[in-house]
Order: structure tokens, then C-alpha cells, then sequence
């Protein structure tokens, strides 16, 4: 009779260590796949000299895209840097006494980081997304005679702004590169992103923003 309730009380302990083995394999592959999907949205495709960087529009997301342009300007990248103009206001600023634009806000940042205000480009007109900019950049680049630009943008946007300008400035003969901030930043890492509300509005939502771009253009 002991020895049946032994019998019992092990195979009742390797269960429940089987259990949280398989749970922990689980939760490992889970973060594994996570980290994989966060990765594989960001493409990096450098120039080592252009015309200008462009500062793709991102809100708020405008601080460390402005601050990567400016990386790049000061190493001699590129002399201009181009920001596009998505409309939108940020908070109250008690100097100003006013809701500034981002674009406002991308330009006093860049000068802030030792651009030129002279260096820098601000097209007016309002875009609405990645495929507006692309259009609005393709009329101003030919406009100038540009033949290259750095894109600089959020990590995780990169592959689908890559893709979109690419589709954009094909047979222009204007040659596109990218240059994505590296998550940790504004944007979480890509090992962690599902941790944060931002992660989960950066990355699943990018991969149905991929899938519509690929079928609408």
C-alpha cells in the first residue's frame, strides 16, 4: 500500500516537472519567434556619401530619427537634410505659447544638434503615410537633381520604407538608402518589444501595414 501512494506521489512530481518544462520550452519559443518577427523589420542598407538624409514623418518618434540625421550630417554623410511634413501638432510649448508641428520640432531639434539651419529642408506639403512621402520626396529630389538619399527612420518601419521608396524612385536612377535607429530608444528592443504597449503597436500592426502596402501598391 506504501509503496503504490509512493508510486503515486512520483509520478504525480515528474508531472508537474514535465508540466513547467513544457510551459518554459513554450515561453521560450514564444520570445524566441517575438524576437525574430521584431528583427526581421529592420534593414539597414547604407551609403557612405548622398545628396541629403530625409527624415521620414513619426510624430512623436521625431527625436530620435532627428537625432540619428544629425549622426550621420555631422560624419559627412550627407550636407542636407530634408524633412517631410505629416501635419500633425505636439504639445503645448510654453516659449512658443503655442502647439508646434513636429516638423518645427524636427528642425529646432536638429538645430539643437549642430545642423545648419541653412542644411536644412522642409517640404510643406502634408502627407498621410509612408507612400505619400515617397511621392512627395520622388517631385522635390528630380526637382533638384538629386541622384541619392539616406532614408532615416524608426527601426522597425525601415523595411517597409525601404520597400515603398524603392517601388517610388525605381528607374529614376536615384539610388536609396537607409539608415533605421537603433531600437532601445523611443522604439523598444527588439528582445523585449511584447513588453511594452508601443512594441505592440510598432510591430504586429507593421506587419499588417507590410501586407496592405504590398497589395495596395
Amino acid at each position: 500500500m506504501r509503496m503504490r501512494v509512493s508510486f503515486r506521489n512520483a509520478l504525480s512530481r515528474w508531472l508537474s516537472i514535465k508540466r513547467l518544462l513544457v510551459l518554459a520550452v513554450a515561453a521560450a519559443t514564444c520570445v524566441l519567434v517575438a524576437w525574430f518577427a521584431a528583427a526581421s523589420l529592420i534593414v539597414r542598407e547604407p551609403l557612405a556619401h548622398a545628396d541629403a538624409i530625409v527624415v521620414l514623418s513619426g510624430s512623436a518618434a521625431y527625436e530620435e530619427r532627428t537625432r540619428r540625421a544629425a549622426e550621420l550630417y555631422r560624419s559627412g554623410v550627407a550636407g542636407k537634410i530634408i524633412l517631410t511634413n505629416d501635419n500633425r501638432q505636439g504639445g503645448w510649448s510654453k516659449t512658443e505659447e503655442r502647439n508646434p508641428y513636429f516638423h518645427e520640432r524636427a528642425r529646432a531639434e536638429l538645430i539643437a544638434q549642430s545642423v545648419s539651419p541653412d542644411d536644412i529642408i522642409v517640404l510643406p506639403q502634408p502627407v498621410y503615410g509612408t507612400h505619400d512621402e515617397s511621392l512627395v520626396l520622388r517631385r522635390h529630389l528630380e526637382s533638384v537633381s538629386y541622384r541619392s538619399m539616406v532614408i532615416v527612420t524608426s527601426a522597425f518601419h525601415s523595411r517597409r520604407a525601404l520597400w515603398t521608396l524603392n517601388r517610388t524612385f525605381a528607374e529614376t536612377g536615384i539610388k536609396v538608402g537607409v539608415e533605421p535607429v537603433p531600437p532601445g530608444g523611443q522604439t523598444p528592443g527588439a528582445a523585449v518589444w511584447w513588453l511594452h504597449l508601443q512594441g505592440w503597436e510598432n510591430v504586429p500592426l507593421e506587419y499588417v501595414k507590410i501586407i496592405y502596402y504590398r497589395l495596395r501598391y
